[in-house]
This record gives structure tokens, C-alpha cells and sequence, in this order.
């Protein structure tokens, strides 16, 4: 493994070595395993778990990290090529990636959707510009179509909680919320618990289905691994004997970066806030997941997340020990 972007990429035995290696960590959690190593975090979006997971697990491993905020503390990012960089960017990543590589023993970057051009996103312009120049590994902290940290976490999260894999029902609900969110997580719980063996379900209403792509990309995981993906607009079929309900918003893509268009397609649809009721037609010790930060009585009900069904905290915290893992197995560290 010499970088990690996207979970689809990996194989069945990184994959699941990164989840042995994750649970090894948990058990013991310091070591020097990675003294005198560095890790360059470059953050073009805000981040509270990413940036603070990535900064703990180096230091519990023995070693040492930077963080980077183009436009900030640092120089704002060019990352098109053959542009005239007359505007506010004043260093391109040509130079500024591989100046980290000779800083840092493996970089990470976090570079969210532009949300104007869906085919565009698709097509990860920042990372993939990161990932062209980088010269040391690189890790994929949210990109505009993925966040493979958050779904390799979540992965050890229903390994942890004994929800079966063949078998288990994962469904991905889409939640309102006051302005559109981009495709990065619920593209990669989708793929993850399709990866995974789940039969998944996209629990959305009318004009929210999710990209082509995202849904081809799931299936052909799920076939991969025997499991199965289908999406419904009823809630109750949606949830019906469901494991787990995974929350997240995300805007539509026949309104994507049509802003005002968008809100006139989400204002009606408020009642989609989770709440203890949804969980009738589902397995009686379902759960819930969100990725967090999540917005408190408008994707989902005080009564659900402080409720012995929510496993956000778990969630948020086997970031940690997956990232470690990460870390690891990409510097060589047996």
C-alpha cells in the first residue's frame, strides 16, 4: 500500500489488515513505533476529529507532525495546471507538495468538493493534483467524492459492535439540513458497508438519489463482497429490519451548485430530522452512526443522540486507532 485515497482501491488483505492492525492499537496505544517520523497535515477545510486524531495517534506512536492552512498561515494553493496565477494564490502545488516531501515522511490533505460542477468533483481535481506531485505517501483526510478515514473508522465501528456483515442491513438516510452538503461521506458509508457484505439501502426522498457513479461504484463493491444495494424514498421499507441507520445530508445532483434551486427542493422537507419513531420497522437494537459534527434537532433528535442507540462518540474515536493503522502500514512499520 503506498497511498491511501479510496477504500475501493485497497485490497481484501490491506483492508483488513489495516482493521487487525486498528484493533492492535486500541489495545495498546503508545509506542516509538514511529519515532523521528513526521506527518505534513495540509487542511484547505476546517476539521475537528481529522486534524486532532492524525496530531494524538503520531504523537502516541513516537514521532511528530505539522499542520498546514493554505490561504491562512500559509500561502493560498494553485492546484490547476497552466493557469496565470495573477489572482490569490501565490504558490502552486508543483513546488509546494514536493517542498513537504522532503519535511514530512508522509503527507495528508484534506481538500473538500468545489460544489459547483458535479462531473468536475467526480473526478477529485485537488486530490488528484496533490497526488500527482506528491513524493512521500499520502492520505486522503476528505476529498470532494470520498472520506476513506471516516469509512475505515466506521468499518471497525459494526466490526466492534458485532453487526453482522452477510446479512446485516446498513441503511445510509439522507437528513435535511440548512444548506447543501457535499457527496464525500455518504459516498464513502455507501461503498463501505456494500464492501463490506451488507445489503444497503439509500434511504432518501424524491430528487435526492445519489450520483450514478456513487450508486454504480457501491454495486459493483457489493457484488464484490455479496452483498446488495437498492434505494427507496419510503422510510419504512428504507428501515425495515435495518442494523444500523446511518445519517447524513447531502444535495441533489440535478441541483448541484444551483444553490437557491436547491433550498427551494429542501425547504419542504424538514421532517426528515431522525427521530426515535424511525427506528419502529427496524431491528430492535439497531443503532445509529453519523460522522459527525452533526446539527442537534435538525438532522437528528436530542432523544436519538443522547439515546442508547447513538454510537457517534465510538465512532469518533476509532478514527483514532484506524488513522494509526493507516499510518503505520503506509511508513513500513511492521
Amino acid at each position: 500500500m503506498k497511498n491511501f485515497l479510496h477504500l475501493p482501491q485497497l485490497t481484501d488483505a490491506e483492508l483488513h489488515g489495516l482493521l487487525e492492525r486498528a484493533r492492535a492499537v486500541q489495545r495498546e496505544p503508545v509506542s516509538d513505533a514511529l519515532k523521528g517520523r513526521v506527518l505534513g497535515l495540509v487542511f484547505l477545510n476546517p476539521s475537528l476529529r481529522t486534524l486532532s486524531s492524525f496530531q494524538a495517534g503520531m504523537a502516541q506512536l513516537g514521532g511528530s507532525s505539522f499542520v498546514i492552512t493554505p490561504g491562512q498561515g500559509t500561502w493560498a494553493l494553485e492546484t490547476e495546471d497552466g493557469v496565470v496565477m495573477d489572482g490569490a494564490a501565490a504558490e502552486h502545488v508543483r513546488e509546494a507538495v514536493p517542498v513537504l516531501g522532503q519535511y514530512a515522511d508522509i503527507l495528508g490533505v484534506r481538500c473538500f468538493a468545489g460544489g459547483k460542477d458535479l462531473a468536475q468533483d467526480l473526478t477529485e481535481p485537488v486530490l488528484s493534483a496533490f497526488a500527482r506531485h506528491a513524493t512521500k505517501p499520502l492520505i486522503n483526510m476528505e476529498s470532494a467524492v470520498d472520506h476513506p478515514c471516516q469509512a475505515l473508522a466506521d468499518w471497525k465501528t459494526l466490526d466492534d459492535l458485532d453487526i453482522p456483515a452477510r446479512g446485516g442491513r446498513f441503511t445510509l438516510s439522507w437528513a435535511w439540513h440548512p444548506k447543501a452538503l457535499p457527496l464525500a461521506v455518504p459516498t464513502a458509508a455507501l461503498t463501505m458497508a456494500a464492501r463490506r457484505g451488507m445489503d444497503v439501502t439509500v434511504l432518501r426522498p424524491d430528487g435526492y438519489s445519489l450520483p450514478s457513479e456513487v450508486m454504480n461504484l457501491a454495486r459493483a463493491e457489493a457484488a464484490r463482497s455479496g452483498g446488495s444495494v437498492r434505494e427507496t424514498a419510503d422510510r419504512r421499507d428504507g428501515l425495515d429490519g435495518a442494523h444500523v441507520l446511518y445519517a447524513k445530508s447531502w444535495q441533489a445532483p440535478s441541483c448541484y451548485g444551483a444553490s437557491e434551486r436547491e433550498a427551494v427542493l429542501r425547504a419542504p422537507l424538514r421532517e426528515w430530522c431522525v427521530a426515535e419513531d424511525w427506528f419502529q420497522p427496524a431491528h430492535k437494537d439497531a443503532v445509529f452512526m453519523h460522522c459527525l459534527p452533526v446539527r442537534r434537532n435538525v438532522k437528528v433528535k436530542d432523544e436519538v443522540l443522547d439515546g442508547p442507540r447513538s454510537r457517534v462518540i465510538q465512532q469518533a474515536g476509532n478514527r483514532l486507532h484506524a488513522q494509526k493503522a493507516v499510518l503505520l502500514s503506509l511508513l513500513g512499520v511492521r
